[in-house]
């Protein structure tokens, strides 16, 4: 069981650019990373996962790699990214990086070679048709912004294929050469000293369209050559998939247990924000019922925002279109026509309801992923373009650029939140270091209890039935343990009576609440407050053994 760290683990992502910097340049850099490690461990996080740092011409956020084996000098140098493993590593915390796959920039040399002459061994590394395809308008991911997925190149004598923007061409998956060159980025940056890998695009890096020799049966089996070689490398390293995908194809990027460890729970995070904006537990026990029954080895990442929109793409158009009045009501808040732009302290302007959001994510099945900033509650800038606004440098203190870089601020690479509610002079994690009732403080004490609680990455779950629509009530059972969680999505208080079978209410112990509660004359009540949460542990009692 050990091997499998990821079932029990905090995941924290950052985007090195936009962390810290130490040389005065305005671009965050892994010596400034470094030196806030000890931060993030006192933040309580066990694994911190990493944005594209690969040498790019940064034209997708790091996400056009023109070479998978080296560090982008803006961010310093292959050693200073081993360094920052080694003082990583000695705090107890993880790495993963972002395995980008599906797509190289247009000018990785495996493309420019490809392009020069059919006879290039790299030709076959990419999609490419004679003729223009007559679908080449269709299936873009960004709509609005991307018109077309076929692009002619007059050097190269035909077209090629790109899911994404013209300047990434997508790789050909079904090459054997290919899948030799993903092996070998893994293998190598395994030696580095990662512990496996947010694999970026699944669905995308495993399709065929294009590809004229259809002679494979199902590439989603390229998953599972994927985990073989990783797990004779690494016994314990992990694979970490973006794949927003329906719940009937989820299985087809786990299998057994012998592809993808984990997936973020794109479908649970739309119903949880609906949840929260109706203020009723019916769409979160609606999305916990839809996910498919999977082997005991995989997990789910759970989390409330990330790098990229809050993408509401599974959701109804109605449902749809309540969210985008809810949280994103003016169209500079929208994108793509299907998510926010936006950060999560301003989407939940209730410092109460926040918080209780913060708990369900350390509540809900599956480990919870963080995006830097939003543990002291960042904001983000709508005038920035499409996802960039929730890319802003982070707020360290209140001196000049938040602490991030000494440059003038001009050179930075994006400007700090310097006016508004969301300034760096009001949210920065120095003042709120200092005051006990911070939303960091909060998360904190959140990352402390869910790391006490073995049970809720390791155990069963099941939901428990409540008769009041605002109250979402969870239980977890492993081993000899049980932990029962509370949540009142509701801004109003309330008086929840406990099913626990023939169990015991006197033997509850309290873990975590939004404050304390006088005890009830009848044991088996809990009281909540408006937007209250409780967290209880059954036996009172802590484990023993391999978690």
């Amino acid at each position: 069981m050990s091997d499998r760290w990821y079932k029990h683990a905090i995941i924290y992502c950052l985007d090195v650019e936009t962390f810290a910097g130490s040389n005065g340049d305005g671009v965050g850099d892994f010596v400034g990373l470094t030196k806030r490690l000890d931060y993030l461990a006192g933040l309580g996080v066990t694994c911190l996962w990493l944005l594209p740092f690969y040498p790019s011409p940064n034209r997708d956020n790091g996400y056009d790699v023109s070479d998978y084996y080296g560090v982008d000098p803006r961010y310093g140098s292959l050693g200073d990214f081993v360094e920052f493993i080694r003082e990583a590593r000695s705090r107890g915390l993880r790495v993963l990086v972002d395995l980008v796959v599906n797509h190289t920039s247009d000018e990785h040399p495996w493309f420019q070679a490809a392009r020069q002459s059919r006879d290039s061994p790299f030709r076959e590394f990419y999609v490419w048709s004679d003729e223009q395809p007559p679908d080449m308008h269709e299936g873009v991911v960004f709509p609005g912004v991307q018109e077309r997925t076929w692009t002619y190149d007059e050097t190269a004598g035909a077209w090629y294929f790109h899911r994404f923007m013209p300047f990434q061409p997508d790789l050909n998956i079904t090459s054997e050469a290919v899948r030799r060159e993903i092996c070998k980025i893994m293998g190598f940056w395994i030696e580095l000293g990662v512990s496996g890998f947010r694999v970026d695009a699944v669905p995308f890096l495993v399709e065929t369209k294009g590809v004229e020799h259809k002679n494979v049966e199902d590439p989603h089996a390229y998953l599972r050559t994927f985990a073989e070689f990783l797990s004779w490398r690494q016994g314990d390293a992990i694979m970490l998939a973006e794949a927003n995908e329906p719940p009937e194809k989820i299985s087809e990027y786990v299998g057994d247990g012998d592809k993808m460890d984990l997936l973020f729970n794109f479908l649970l995070n739309q119903y949880l924000f609906l949840a929260l904006h109706r203020q009723q537990s019916a769409p979160l026990l609606q999305g916990l019922d839809m996910l498919p029954a999977l082997p005991d080895t995989f997990q789910w990442a759970t989390f409330l925002r990330n790098h990229d929109e809050l993408s509401l793409d599974k959701l109804s158009d109605a449902e749809r279109a309540e969210l985008f009045a809810a949280f994103g009501p003016e169209e500079s808040m929208q994108i793509y026509g299907r998510g926010l732009r936006r950060r999560l302290a301003p989407m939940l302007s209730d410092q109460r309801q926040l918080q209780m959001a913060w708990s369900l994510l350390f509540a809900l099945p599956g480990t919870p992923v963080l995006w830097y900033g939003d543990e002291i509650g960042m904001g983000e800038d709508l005038r920035l373009d499409e996802r960039n606004s929730v890319r802003t440098p982070m707020q360290w203190t209140d001196a000049p650029n938040a602490g991030f870089s000494t440059a003038a601020p001009e050179r930075l690479l994006r400007p700090v939140i310097d006016d508004g509610p969301f300034a760096y002079q009001k949210v920065n994690a120095a003042a709120q270091q200092l005051d006990p009732q911070s939303l960091m403080n909060h998360v904190e004490r959140l990352i402390r209890t869910r790391k006490q609680s073995p049970e809720v990455g390791w155990g069963e779950w099941q939901v428990l039935a409540s008769d009041l629509p605002g109250v979402f009530e969870l239980r977890y059972d492993w081993r000899d343990g049980t932990i029962i969680t509370v949540h009142n999505l509701a801004d109003r208080p309330c008086r929840v009576a406990l099913d626990l079978g023939s169990a015991d209410a006197e033997a509850l112990h309290e873990l975590l609440s939004d404050q304390l509660y006088d005890a009830p004359a009848d044991p088996g009540a809990v009281m909540l407050d408006s937007f209250g949460y409780r967290w209880f542990r059954y036996d009172g009692m802590r484990h023993s053994g391999e978690y």
